[in-house]
């Protein structure tokens, strides 16, 4: 098998360009719209929406064929696409719904804005774009200098959900993460780690119990999984045995792709668990596509603009949005070539999968235009602005860097909510951490940094925002909240925003920890 690492090397090394670097962004995006509608124009939705009047408009140029398509399908949030068109090839396994032939997969899916879960439509075509999207961003770690060639014969390590799948009739569901390790290719089977027998675990403590037992067997070079999971799973190896940190049995740890969550927070926590730096990567991948991954040092995440998704872009703004995080009715997307950087847009998609003119839920800002390189800067419903204040997940996460570093605290979770104070408003934090921490210093620091990252909330905290309370809690009480809501382990995350329903289920889970209420809360 070391052979294969050798091939895999050279191969990379020949792999310098790829079409996406040698092809305008707006070009690469107008064939990968007409391929995805010339595939679907025979579905229910293809000839609902008259996909040939659209393709018809692709010789009378970019423009315009881009506009026919935005004028004749709507957008489309989960509720309104599952309601309209996915629950037939859902509940009733009927063929070429959305997308041509019979949906064999469904992800489920809740993000971390709700508990009911979605069912996400996983076809052999999305599949196959994972895939390559995969492939292509392990090929692009020949653009990081400090990855040595023995990496490509050693273990990867992925963490994510069972992938025992629940058989419902003709189709099967379960976390993304374990319908694509289910189907991955036979000659990747001897690296990935920990096994198709101990993924297929569903019993998240015995399956980090067996990863623990097992490890010490493995030489792992790459690591791929959320965060929070990762680092619980090497401290649990650590402490079983008795090691300083998890480089003294696996020495060849190289490289760690991270998605779902920003790294920043669990940065300093993360490396105290290391005996030598690591590559960090991110990744975007959501139960509706690979988005985006980072393919060089010190650079953001880059947008995949061939493979099997059509991105557009809504100004995350009150011409489009209602205070809930809601698309209003007349609600405009643009298109690649018509973005500007430091923007926030929510992201559409359309894809192989049979979503169309989706909003996935996330929001992002171009950093490079050229590059169409982006940051993912929260969720359409994870900003908080009770009053004006506009704060973002993404300044959330910096603030929590920023203090780390400063204190000197390894914070491994955190969320915020906002609730009233007198007749007006406050947020209220929740701190994971087990270390001894002085609440008022922590708040008067995170309050600090806020300000300077962001000049509205700056404004509000001498207006309508009064208070900032925090409250440092132990971290396992986290992940066990999550796992009464269904959620431990694999690719869940906690939410860093909390409201309404979400909020009072929080306040109901730490009454029955003892832990003292709120003054307030919606």
């Amino acid at each position: 098998m070391a052979i294969l690492g050798t091939l895999l090397k050279q191969g990379i090394k020949l792999r310098r360009s790829i079409e996406q670097d040698n092809k305008p962004p707006l070009s690469l995006q107008a064939r990968q719209l007409y391929q995805l509608l010339s595939a679907a124009r025979g579905t229910a939705f293809g000839k609902y929406y008259d996909f040939d009047a659209i393709l018809d408009m692709y010789p009378q140029g970019v423009q315009a064929f881009m506009q026919a398509y935005q004028e004749r399908v709507p957008l489309f949030n989960y509720d309104s696409i599952y309601e309209q068109w996915w629950h037939r090839a859902h509940k009733n396994a009927e063929p070429n719904v959305a997308w041509k032939g019979r949906v064999k997969y469904f992800a489920l899916s809740s993000g971390t804005s709700g508990s009911p879960s979605k069912h996400i439509p996983v076809t052999q075509q999305m599949l196959k774009a994972i895939h390559r999207a995969s492939i292509r961003q392990i090929l692009s770690l020949s653009n990081f200098k400090e990855v040595p060639s023995k990496m490509y014969s050693k273990g990867l390590l992925a963490l994510g959900g069972s992938t025992h799948l629940n058989r419902r009739g003709t189709f099967f569901e379960g976390d993304l993460s374990g319908i694509t390790a289910s189907n991955i290719p036979f000659w990747f089977q001897h690296f990935y780690k920990p096994g198709r027998r101990i993924a297929k675990n569903t019993d998240w403590d015995a399956k980090l119990e067996e990863i623990v037992r097992k490890a010490e067997k493995w030489d792992i070079a790459f690591m791929a999984g959320v965060p929070a999971w990762i680092q619980i799973m090497m401290e649990k190896i650590i402490e079983h045995y008795k090691l300083n940190n998890i480089h003294e049995l696996w020495p060849n740890l190289t490289a760690y792709a991270f998605g779902g969550v920003s790294f920043d927070p669990y940065r300093k926590g993360f490396e105290k668990l290391l005996g030598k730096p690591i590559i960090y990567i991110e990744t975007y991948l959501a139960s509706e596509g690979f988005i985006a991954f980072q393919t060089h040092p010190n650079q953001h995440l880059r947008l995949i603009l061939n493979n099997g998704i059509f991105f557009e872009f809504v100004p995350f703004n009150e011409d489009n949005f209602d205070a809930d995080g809601e698309l209003l009715p007349q609600a405009k997307a643009l298109t690649i070539d018509q973005v500007e950087e430091e923007t926030h847009y929510a992201l559409l998609l359309s894809t192989c999968a049979g979503a169309w003119r989706y909003l996935i839920g996330d929001v992002i800002q171009f950093v490079n235009k050229e590059r169409s390189e982006i940051i993912i800067t929260g969720r359409t419903k994870h900003f908080l602005s009770l009053c004006g204040e506009h704060l973002s997940v993404d300044n959330m996460n910096k603030a929590i860097e920023l203090v780390s570093e400063e204190l000197n605290l390894a914070i491994k979770e955190f969320t915020v909510a906002g609730v009233p104070h007198d007749t007006l408003f406050a947020h209220q934090w929740y701190i994971g951490s087990d270390e001894n921490i002085d609440e008022t210093q922590l708040r008067d620091r995170i309050d600090a940094h806020l300000q300077h990252l962001n000049d509205d909330y700056k404004v509000e905290r001498s207006a309508a925002l009064k208070e900032i309370c925090v409250k440092v809690l132990p971290t396992a009480l986290f992940y066990k909240w999550l796992e009464t809501q269904g959620k431990v382990g694999g690719q869940h995350k906690f939410p860093r925003v909390l409201k309404k329903a979400q909020y009072q289920a929080w306040l109901s889970f730490l009454e029955t920890q003892g832990i003292p209420l709120p003054k307030a809360s919606f």
